[in-house]
């Protein structure tokens, strides 16, 4: 008999305990942890987006009547909250941060930094099964040694690399390449689930340049190596490889990124429409070489126009749970995420923003095209 599921089934984002990437800090005072964190975000200067997560050692502290939100012009927010450690809720707070440190000495992490600190033998013995990853070690002093149970445990452990804690520079670039390594694939997203209303037929099938547009816009981004994915309607019906059918019903493009990303959330999606018969090769070139994966999304915007392009975008893997927000407040429009999310804007000639909606404008962009 088969198996009842009283839920779907959905693929799931690769999260560690808090976050997608995190690296505890184990091994020596939660203050040296602390500052050797705030050390190493400073030399990573921005090319992440990082966090700490710590816990407090004070015994007086008391949840707060109220939350408190204390706004600052410059983007400091001060929060005095009530927050309870959940493992669930804690990637929705951690969700938009490429790199999580936490204090091994409280909480565990998927990957993990020894610091090798002789008055701190029996701390790690209480925590050496959380020890499953390590990333490299760390030595405190010049006397610092491997403690036994450690290398019976892991033998390989003789072969880790191992900095100074004053080796600044090599610690922040080790971990630079960590978070790099972590960088999410990057997958094409062809939307073809349009109703074509205005035009009066699919603009998927319309033919610029001797195929359809949506057989056309597959074999470019395939042409950079993208595995690439078609977004359709189901009553489209419509019979290849790589197809992904609408989820998230009547919404029309919003649903289609949204159906993309739970069709496979670890990914991050270019999204291109095939409306906007004007975007090349070398315009998908140049979106794919200024993609920032720190960011919510990566855009192109015409020179002259107020609002980027939702429909020529890199999504990351961060967007879907912020776009899901703005869909709990009744909010279907990509533009109005991008608008109002941490992006990166790529500025290009406004003649690549063209899109096509009527017979008329089909017919005047073909002839524009074939001079």
């Amino acid at each position: 008999m088969k198996k009842h599921l009283k839920h779907a089934k959905l693929s799931r984002r690769d999260y560690g305990e808090k976050a997608t990437f995190e690296i505890a800090i184990v091994g020596t005072k939660c203050s040296i942890i602390k500052e050797l964190v705030s050390e190493i975000s400073l030399n990573i200067d921005g090319s992440f987006k990082v966090a700490y997560a710590d816990a407090s050692h004070s015994k007086e502290t008391k949840p707060p009547v109220f939350d408190e939100y204390t706004f600052h012009h410059s983007g400091d927010l001060a929060i005095h909250g009530n927050y309870e450690l959940n493992p669930y809720t804690d990637k929705f707070l951690f969700n938009s941060y490429d790199l999580l440190f936490i204090n091994g000495n409280h909480y565990p992490g998927k990957n993990q930094i020894l610091i090798l600190d002789d008055e701190k033998e029996a701390s790690v013995l209480k925590r050496i099964d959380q020890l499953d990853n390590i990333a490299f070690l760390i030595n405190l002093n010049h006397r610092s040694r491997l403690f036994p149970f450690l290398q019976e445990k892991y033998p390989a452990i003789n072969e880790l690399k191992a900095y100074s804690i004053h080796d600044l520079e090599n610690i922040s670039a080790h971990i630079k390449k960590l978070v790099q390594t972590k960088r999410a694939a990057l997958k094409g997203l062809v939307l073809a689930g349009g109703k074509s209303i205005r035009m009066g037929t699919d603009k998927g099938l319309l033919d610029y340049f001797g195929k359809s547009q949506r057989e056309y816009s597959i074999e470019m981004l395939e042409k950079l190596n993208l595995e690439t994915f078609l977004s359709v309607r189901k009553e489209q019906n419509i019979e290849q490889k790589n197809v992904i059918e609408d989820k998230f019903l009547g919404l029309g493009p919003f649903g289609a990124i949204c159906s993309a990303f739970q069709h496979n959330p670890n990914t991050a999606w270019l999204v291109l429409a095939t409306d906007l018969p004007y975007i090349d090769e070398k315009l998908i070139r140049q979106l794919m070489d200024h993609r920032d994966s720190s960011k919510v999304a990566t855009a192109i915007k015409g020179k002259s126009k107020q609002f980027p392009e939702p429909l020529v975008t890199i999504w990351e893997p961060k967007a879907y749970p912020i776009m899901l927000q703005f869909l709990s407040q009744g909010i279907s429009c990509p533009r109005k995420v991008l608008i109002n999310s941490d992006v990166k804007l790529v500025e290009v000639d406004d003649e690549f923003i063209t899109n096509v909606n009527t017979p008329e404008e089909f017919s005047a962009v073909k002839k524009d095209l074939h001079k």
